[in-house]
């Protein structure tokens, strides 16, 4: 099969296209930018290379540059400054030039820190991403994001560099385990509760489908989330205004990654119950009504991600995570939160409040 849908993403720095198909390695493989590369470096990790050694071994079929390949273990807890030195070794081992090319083959933790990694290489060298999870394909592949994770705050350590591609292909999320699926699902509930109202009661009445795997809904859900963040990043590349949006449920789900020890939840589950908790701090700014937290509660739970903060997050040690959030200003707690079903704007939060949003939350 080939390219079905190509979403622009336009930006003051550069402009860059998602495509959206299934069984893409040959229109990768015949790319400008695959054939310009001076060598190709596929980062992947232990699961996904075995995993997709049929699909790897195709891309790379006919090749004729030096192709590097770095495998890094799988997991959050590997988001480390020790895997991006095994990158910049094996690229620098492998004699790397700038018209190299950086291929990001797998997850969001893949894509962050092979994308860091191109941020940092020789000042930056072009990458490519290629997204095998819900979560990545919907999310993190697009918009420039890369990063590493600290110990005292996720995503702290990073850079702004864009792809030059995207290329979303559904085949590969036919072998996604259900959890993974599931986490994925937490971003698409979190696009259509900040940008599109459709999109969200869609998710209310459609989300038996997703979780079957069902083609046609997960094209749906991936083409509708990569316009909404397309757009939203073609207006601020940078987050310095409204990209900020786009962490609803993230100051809560970030913080519970942290303490709870990164890999303990997915991503997605930490952003699941983020939404959930940021639908109860709107509530209690008096924004939107208990009701519409109900319905927020019911659409989280019902693509099996967790809607209640475990005892073994203190409240005090989420707190204090949260302080280091991005979006704090002046040691102010700044959260996404909702004016309505489908709008999300930025307000400074009192702790006390946080605090009891947390604890009500058990």
């Amino acid at each position: 099969m080939s390219v079905l849908y190509e979403i622009p993403v336009e930006l003051h720095s550069s402009r860059y296209r998602v495509m959206l198909g299934s069984e893409l390695s040959t229109s990768i493989q015949s790319s400008e930018l695959f054939q310009a590369a001076s060598q190709i470096i596929l980062v992947t990790n232990s699961t996904l290379e075995v995993l997709y050694s049929p699909f790897i071994e195709l891309l790379f079929k006919e090749v004729t540059q030096a192709v590097v390949r770095v495998t890094l273990a799988d997991g959050e807890h590997y988001k480390t400054w020790a895997s991006l030195d095994k990158i910049h070794s094996a690229m620098l081992a492998a004699k790397c030039d700038r018209n190299c090319l950086v291929l990001a083959f797998g997850g969001g933790v893949v894509g962050d820190i092979a994308g860091f990694a191109a941020a940092t290489y020789m000042r930056g060298v072009k990458f490519v991403q290629i997204p095998t999870t819900l979560l990545a394909q919907v999310d993190s592949s697009v918009g420039g994001k890369t990063a590493i994770n600290h110990p005292l705050g996720k995503n702290m350590i990073g850079a702004f560099h864009q792809p030059s591609a995207v290329y979303a292909d559904m085949a590969l999320l036919q072998t996604l385990p259900k959890r993974e699926l599931s986490a994925g699902i937490a971003e698409v509930i979190k696009h259509g509760l900040l940008a599109d109202r459709a999109l969200f009661d869609w998710l209310h009445l459609n989300m038996s489908a997703l979780l079957a795997f069902n083609p046609t809904a997960l094209l749906h859900v991936v083409k509708r989330s990569v316009e909404i963040k397309a757009k939203i990043v073609g207006e601020d590349e940078t987050e310095t205004g409204v990209r900020a949006l786009l962490n609803l449920g993230h100051t809560f789900g970030h913080a519970l990654e942290a303490v709870l020890g990164y890999g303990s939840w997915l991503h997605g589950e930490a952003v699941g119950c983020g939404l959930v908790l940021a639908g109860k701090l709107s509530q209690r700014l008096g924004m939107i009504h208990p009701t519409q937290v109900q319905k927020i509660e019911e659409v989280v739970a019902s693509a099996h991600l967790p809607v209640r903060v475990p005892a073994e997050a203190p409240t005090q040690a989420l707190l204090e995570a949260m302080l280091h959030d991005k979006k704090n200003q002046q040691g102010q707690l700044r959260f996404v939160v909702l004016e309505a079903l489908g709008k999300a704007t930025v307000q400074t939060v009192p702790l006390a409040l946080a605090k009891e949003v947390i604890d009500k939350s058990r």
